[in-house]
């Protein structure tokens, strides 16, 4: 990452290089308040992009949930607590896995327009999305997975004008 080799790094070493990773199980700390997993995302001694103020603004559900403990939130409300606590820790690069996944429509629809703020505000981001609407309508390049290899590689654009490789791996 950046030039550098992460591998048997430490989380935390990690997550100061500036990766952020989102991951598909939220993983909150669920005795812990709203507001305090935020806290645990920041990053101490750097001036962030992101604040609480703003991680509220973007989730105002979180606002009114700030002193409950995380454990009894819905999954979308951890969906956005696990987000939003990553980002406050100011990576360069997020990864996130299947951000969407189990999320009522309206939930998945402010995960889009999420996703797009990031992109807004030069966070790279490495998603991987089933949802291809979201992926495509954010992503410059897309990746297609198939058997664990890469079977296409190219922008939306191509990916749109491919048939073939619509109809092999993502079409029903």
């Amino acid at each position: 990452f950046k030039g550098q080799e992460i591998t048997g790094l430490k989380a935390f070493e990690i997550a100061h290089k500036g990766l952020g990773y989102v991951p598909e199980n939220r993983d909150v700390f669920p005795t812990l308040s709203v507001e305090q997993n935020l806290v645990l995302g920041e990053k101490k001694g750097k001036k962030s992009r992101w604040s609480l103020n703003d991680m509220y603004k973007m989730f105002p559900r979180l606002k009114e949930r700030q002193h409950t403990p995380a454990g009894v939130l819905s999954g979308g409300e951890q969906q956005m607590l696990t987000l939003c606590r990553t980002l406050m820790g100011d990576p360069d690069l997020i990864m996130i896995d299947e951000p969407t996944e189990g999320l009522a429509p309206k939930i998945v629809e402010l995960v889009g327009e999420y996703l797009m703020e990031l992109k807004n505000r030069g966070i790279s981001v490495l998603l991987v999305e089933q949802k291809l609407a979201i992926a495509m309508e954010i992503s410059q390049r897309v990746y297609v997975m198939g058997h664990g290899a890469i079977v296409f590689e190219g922008t939306p654009a191509d990916l749109r004008a491919n048939a073939a490789i619509r109809k092999e791996w993502l079409e029903v």
